[in-house]
């Protein structure tokens, strides 16, 4: 919602500042469509020529997190926890009970109590592989936090190209911009001969092809590629709570302390609360009492 609020605010301030000046709209619709479809599909093709078709298809998926925001809400970090709890208190109990739930993790009544997190096949990779090597006395807690540090970096890279293909195109935008303004100029140049009124409106035409190209860069085309940035990062706490947490339960501290540990290491604005948690896990307690 705030993404279209936005849109909108650039549209009402650019434009509206221009009729408000007394800006004719008239010559900017009349070119509108020539200079766009220059200048638009220039940046369309360069952004095929430097991408894979997966890339690409990434990359038109996330500008739907321009509008959605975060995958992740508070609530899914307090499930999280929840989770991270029962399993953990299960390793503890029984090592080999766990192995049904981290083998086929899409039939264990414990993942199915949180089914967005069993949608997202990361998490539950890297909760089952964590838990897995653990179980095959692969338990160096610095050894496993840094296999976690590394995978999440390469996953976190990944999921950044969008943002970097966007990025690429904002670049690129006011030089193809420019191209378009040059063509009209040379349109222009080729009828010299014609009236000054009519010799006027051509060059402003012209000037349409600059004016969009710096108008979808900065206005569009780049806050775009911020925004992808920033809810891909803030998405990425989600899978370091889960480092957090496996990690402080290799070095045997007791399940609520994991469990502590990764509610403070989460983001004050997505991190449940105290009370909040221990509620929840009052209440794992005694479904299974």
């Amino acid at each position: 919602m705030i993404g279209i609020v936005g849109i909108a605010l650039i549209f009402i301030m650019v434009f509206g500042g221009y009729v408000a000046a007394g800006g004719k709209l008239g010559i900017i619709l009349k070119s509108l469509p020539f200079e766009f479809t220059m200048i638009g599909g220039a940046a369309a093709g360069a952004f095929v020529i430097s991408n894979d078709m997966h890339s690409i298809k990434h990359t038109l998926k996330d500008i739907g997190k321009v509008f959605k925001g975060p995958k992740w809400a508070p609530e899914d970090y307090r499930d999280l926890l929840c989770l991270l709890f029962e399993l953990i208190r299960l390793a503890r109990q029984n090592a080999v009970a766990l192995e049904e739930h981290i083998e086929t993790p899409h039939e264990s009544t414990i993942f199915t109590k949180y089914p967005k997190i069993l949608a997202d096949s990361e998490a539950v990779d890297l909760i089952c592989d964590t838990l897995r090597s653990a179980s095959m006395n692969y338990d160096d807690p610095h050894q496993v936090e840094e296999v976690l540090e590394k995978r999440m970096e390469a996953n976190l890279h990944h999921a950044l190209h969008s943002s970097h293909a966007l990025q690429m195109i904002a670049d690129g935008l006011p030089a193809l911009g420019i191209v378009a303004a040059v063509l009209g100029v040379i349109k222009t140049m080729a009828s010299i001969d014609q009236p000054p009124e009519i010799l006027g409106k051509m060059i402003g035409g012209a000037l349409v092809g600059t004016f969009l190209g710096v108008f979808l860069a900065y206005g569009l085309v780049g806050p775009f590629s911020t925004k992808v940035q920033a809810v891909v990062e803030e998405d990425a706490h989600f899978y370091q709570l889960i480092r957090e947490v496996l990690v402080a339960n290799l070095h045997n501290h007791a399940t609520n302390i994991c469990i502590e540990v990764g509610r403070q290491n989460t983001p004050s604005h997505i991190r449940p609360s105290y009370s909040e948690v221990e509620e929840a896990l009052k209440e794992i307690k005694q479904g299974a009492a």
